[in-house]
């Protein structure tokens, strides 16, 4: 199931150097993540500061366990908005043979 994660700031407040020790540590599990296939895509937004990432898991909740794990998110940093993605319904009306 690919599942769209993005990110928005979580409530607790951390020095500069609390938050680059945890960026650090994200960064090396979002790459493990990667290199396992469970993390697709990475990006991050131009429209404001944040991360977008696509997964690739087998349940939502497979999914809310994996964000659950990151380092910004254990402390409360920053959170995932997680949204289900499946393949475009509406190709299966214009393309159905009649």
């Amino acid at each position: 199931m690919k599942i769209l994660a993005l990110d928005k700031v979580g409530d607790q407040p951390a020095s500069e150097d609390e938050i680059k020790e945890l960026i650090r540590a994200e960064a090396k599990q979002i790459w493990e993540l990667k290199r396992d296939g469970l993390i697709r895509e990475t990006y991050f937004r131009q429209d404001r500061p944040g991360t977008v990432l696509v997964l690739e898991c087998e349940s939502l909740q497979e999914a809310q366990e994996l964000i659950n794990s990151l380092p910004l998110v254990k402390a409360g940093l920053t959170e995932f908005e997680l949204m289900p993605l499946g393949h475009y319904a509406p190709l299966d009306l214009l393309l159905r043979e009649e």
